[in-house]
Formats: C-alpha cells, structure tokens, sequence
C-alpha cells in the first residue's frame, strides 16, 4: 500500500475517511435527543410495569417462605456471573458460610431471564463461560445458545454447593451499614432482615430491563412484552425458533441491537408480517459458529481457559491474534490496524480511526451482500465508530430483511416512534396496527447507579452511597468505596474497560474480593473501611490521568446515541473518568496482585 506524506490516498483505501466522518457526524446528529435516557421508562416501585417486568417470574412458580432474620459471614446480591463467580471464589479462598441473594428462580442472572429466541453469547464460549475447568466442562459450540449457559450456570451452583443457602424469588430493598455490629442489614420484598459481616453487590450491568417511554405505550390494547420475559404461550415455539403462534399475527418489534439482531429471524419466519422498527441500526458482522472439535476438547491442558482468556484480551485490545481468533469479529480492527501498519510503518496520522473506517467499511460490505433490496439495504447500514454501539454478530439476521413479510421501518427522522396507540404504533405520520409489540429495549446499563441499582444504600452514619457519588463514583480498585465498609462493588463500574469478554474482568474481581474478605477474617477484622486518602489517589492516579476507555468512553461529541455515551447526553450524571481503568485487563490484574503480594491491605482503615 502506497502513502503520501504519510497519507494513505482515498484512491488506495478504496473510501474517503473525510467524507465518512462527516457522514458520521451527520447521522449521529439527527439522533440526538434533548431527554436522552430519559427517554426511557424507569423500572420503580411505583412504576405501572413493575409487577410485570421486575417482581413477576414467568419462568417458576411463585414462592413461598416465611421472612429471614438470620446472620451470616457473605451474602452476595445477585445470581448470574457475577454474584455466582464471587461466590465461588469465596468457597475456594474457605469461607463457606455465603448465601446469594436472587431475584430469579434459579441462578443465571441475565441468562436466566434471557430466552427470547435465537438467544446466545457473542463472545466465544471458550472464554466466556466461566469457570469451565473448575466444573470440568466444555460447550458444545464456538457460542453457545442461552440454554446451554443456563444450564451451565446451574453446573456452577452445584460444583461450589451454592444452592444450599440461596435465596430466590427475593428483592433486595435496603442495605444499611449497622455501626455497633459492624454488620450490613439487608432487607427485602419478602420482610427479611438478614444480617451479614460482608455484603457483595453482584447484580451485574443487565438486571433492570428498560423500556422506552413512547406516548400511549400503556393505552396498547394488544400483547405485549420485553424480549427478557419472552412469551412462548403466545408466539409458541421455543428458543430453537418455531412461533407458530404467530402464524396469523402481526408483530412489531422496538430496538435493534443484540437482542434484537438475534431473535428477529425467528420472529420473520413465524409471523404473518414483522414490523422491525430502527432508529440507529447494529453493526452485524459474520457470526462463524461452529461445533466443538472433539479432539482439540480432548487434549486441552491444565490452565487452557485462563491462557485462551489471555490470547483473547490481547487480540482485542491490539496485541498479536492467535490463531483461534484470527476470523474472531472482535479482532476484525485489530487486524485491520496491524495490517495498515504493516504498509505504512506506523506512521499514518490517525492510523486507528481509519482502520475503524475500514472495518465498518467491510461490516457495511456484508450488508451490501446480503440484502437484495438496495434502499433497505442502505437503511441497514451502521454509520459510527465500532465500539459506539455493542457489535454484533449473526448470520440470519440480515437475510431476514428479504422476506416479503418483514418490512424495516426507520424511524430516524423522528428519532423513534413517535406514539402508540390501542391498536398499533404510529411511526412516521404513519399508524401500523399490529397484534403484539416486542419490546427489544435492552437493560439499564449506563444509566444512573440510585436508578439501575434501585436499592438504597446507607453507610456510615446514615449517608447514602448515591449521596457520596454525586459528583461522580468514587472507589478504591472499583471496589470498596470510603464510608461503606465491607462493601464490595463486585463486578461494578469499569469492568467493560477490561476487554470485551465481561465474564473474565469479573472473575479478576472476584478473586481479589475473595482474598480480601478471607484476609480479614484471618486477622480478626470485623470492619474495613477504605480511607478517603485512598479513594482519592485511585481516582488521581489510576483514572483520571489515564483518559476514558474504548467503551464507556465514548464521547457524546463524536458517538451516535447509544448506551455506551449516556444516548449521548453532555450532562453527565456519571463520571465516566472516573469508572474507568483503561490499560486492560493485565495491568489491572497486575496492580491488584501487587497489592495483595504487598500484605499490608493498604488503604483500607481497619477495625
């Protein structure tokens, strides 16, 4: 590849990056809401669709149990992989006495409540299940379907002997730092009062389904639901697909992400006619999903999660590709920087943007290979930056668009539907009657820790955790926070900077959690609290000098709206910098080992 002055011709790179930056701009721009997240319905107790999507469990018959008032050393607040992991690092380290605390019937957190059709991992299952070697087991797939990781998460329950003291079907209403035990107290829906030395905030970044706060979405007189309580009684069919139910139904669905890109080919080939409804369309890349080679399963080495795990992170993040990954869509701009820097020695100003240019040039390509109808295949195209929005990956979906019953409607020029009423959604001047709306709407992830978490918090003194972050989250690790001891944000803020696979940032996490909890009990340690000296040399030297991260760091100047960028909002209610540890999951995994090798719990007031 030939440059000029250092700039690679238009000519040769087969686009032009100005134009595409401006292009970028402009549909960013057009998506811009003055409500931002507000935009959304906020999940409350006095919220008309708590019942439906926060306490009702479609999945399990309701329980019932007489209310709690016992003690114990850990209770972990939530059961998908997050709380699951934490807890068995916990029974590793020796402190037996955990009980998880989950809203669910069973363990799985987001998987346990995801079952929507089509429902499956978009990082490969080798690396991201977790604790795969400690269960002796290896999924069937490259990625896996929902069901295989449900039932893996129940594996997990069972290896670490987690169901014996869990507690399902249970709302965690308060937590409040109990001074003169030196204890937490936790209440919940179901009139417990537990008390526990420990207390691990494990619910995860997906726990709190949001819907999006369009005019008249409760005056709808037809069916509905969020795709994270799918109604199989209704669509029929399973998560293999199969809706026959809606053989003589009309569909809508809202949102276009992850969600969305995976269960709308089941929803195109069992529906009558399928609305799909986008505002801002999901880069799709190839999915390549294949079965588990029996042989390569077979051989595998002690250690070969943790080193595959390793390989990953670092291909994501711009290290060398393994061999695994080399047709990985996570290492698709990886490889395109590594080969435009091979051409050009490095030296191409802005080398990263344009091989981001040149990935989604490819990822818009597929769109152009696929979709037989030029106009809806323009409408389908991702114009921004990869990592604006979550990436996705699936070899169904945009096929789907060529079915004479699926019509794309872009809602962008109104910047979504703009109303829904007893019989349809009016989108465009335009009503769409329909017989069920899916509502593919996501989960709170980046909005406000008081609104995704929804339990009140009380520390030292009575003061609220949201009280003592109002100027931004304030920790020590991303962990423990001044003010609130033996808490521990498992899990929490900036886990997303750690790479693309979520579950190994955890699983570093919990390990530290588990070493720090069991060094306490070891020196007789009833209460530790992180001095504010410590959360501020954090905040100064781990974060703030470092700049934002590729994910949360998204800037709402340069991003189209998403949940990445607070749907790109400038009034920040998070303090991004603040949650973000950008040098990766080594260097973070270093630090933390440093720390614990040092033996002096630095930083943490000891009582």
């Amino acid at each position: 590849m030939a440059t000029n002055d250092r700039v690679i011709s238009p000519e040769v790179l087969g686009f032009d990056p100005d134009a595409l930056a401006q292009r970028y701009a402009a549909e960013r721009d057009k998506r811009i809401r003055a409500d931002a997240e507000a935009q959304f319905v906020q999940l409350s107790h006095d919220s008309p669709f708590t019942n439906k999507y926060l306490e009702e469990d479609p999945y399990c018959k309701p329980l019932d149990r007489a209310p709690l008032k016992d003690q114990r050393e850990v209770i972990v607040i939530g059961g998908g992989w997050v709380g699951m992991l934490t807890a068995a690092r916990l029974v590793e380290a020796g402190i037996a006495d955990v009980r998880i605390v989950e809203s669910g019937g069973d363990f799985g957190g987001t998987w346990y409540w995801n079952r929507y059709p089509g429902a499956q991992c978009d990082i490969e299952s080798y690396s991201y299940l977790p604790l795969l070697e400690e269960t002796g087991y290896v999924p069937k797939l490259r990625f896996s379907y929902a069901s295989e990781i449900y039932e893996h998460a129940q594996r997990i329950g069972r290896h670490f002997d987690l169901y014996k003291d869990a507690v399902f079907q249970t709302w965690v209403t308060e937590l409040r730092w109990l001074e003169d035990e030196s204890m937490w107290l936790v209440a919940t829906n179901r009139g417990d009062e537990m008390r526990a030395r420990h207390v691990c905030l494990g619910t995860g970044p997906a726990n709190r389904p949001r819907l999006p706060g369009i005019p008249g979405v409760e005056k709808f007189k037809g069916h509905s639901f969020h795709t994270c309580r799918w109604d199989y009684d209704y669509t029929g069919g399973g998560p293999d697909g199969g809706l026959t139910g809606l053989a003589d139904k009309t569909v809508a669905i809202i949102g276009t992400g992850a969600t969305a890109v995976q269960c709308v080919p089941a929803l195109g080939e069992g529906a009558k006619q399928l609305y799909v409804f986008q505002r801002t369309p999901s880069s799709v890349d190839v999915r390549n999903n294949a079965e588990t080679d029996p042989e390569w399963a077979k051989n595998l080495k002690p250690g070969w999660q943790k080193e595959r795990q390793k390989k990953f992170g670092e291909a994501f993040l711009g290290g060398p590709i393994d061999p695994a990954f080399a047709d990985d869509g996570w290492t698709r701009l990886t490889r395109n920087v590594t080969e435009l820097a091979s051409h050009t020695e490095g030296k191409v100003p802005g080398l990263v943007q344009i091989a981001d240019f040149k990935t989604m040039e490819e990822i818009r390509g597929l769109v152009d290979d696929t979709v037989q109808d030029p106009e809806i295949a323009e409408k389908l195209k991702a114009y921004y930056n990869q990592f604006c929005k979550r990436p996705t990956f699936n070899d169904f979906y945009l096929d789907t668009f060529n079915r004479p019953n699926v019509e794309l409607v872009d809602v962008s020029a109104t910047q979504g539907v703009e109303a829904i009423t007893e019989n349809g959604i009016i989108a465009n001047g335009k009503e769409y009657a329909v017989d069920c709306i899916v509502y593919a709407s996501g989960f709170e992830i980046t909005s406000s820790y008081e609104r995704r978490l929804g339990i009140p918090i009380f520390g030292a003194g009575g003061k609220s955790i949201y009280e003592h972050w109002q100027e931004g989250m304030r920790t020590m690790h991303g962990l423990m926070v001044s003010g609130f001891p033996n808490l521990f944000l498992c899990g929490g803020g900036f886990v997303f900077q750690l790479g693309a696979n979520y579950a190994h940032g955890i699983d570093v996490q919990a390990g530290h959690v588990a070493y720090t909890i069991s060094e306490l009990g070891k020196r007789g340690v009833k209460a530790a609290n992180v001095s504010v000296t410590a959360e501020e040399h954090w905040i100064a030297d781990q974060l703030e000098t470092k700049g934002g991260g590729f994910v949360l760091g998204g800037s709402p100047d340069t991003c189209t709206p998403g949940y990445y960028n607070q749907e790109g909002t400038t009034q920040r209610y998070r303090n991004v910098r603040r949650e973000t540890y950008s040098k990766g999951v080594g260097a973070y995994m270093k630090l933390l080992r440093q720390w614990r090798d040092d033996g002096e719990l630095e930083g943490l007031e000891l009582n």
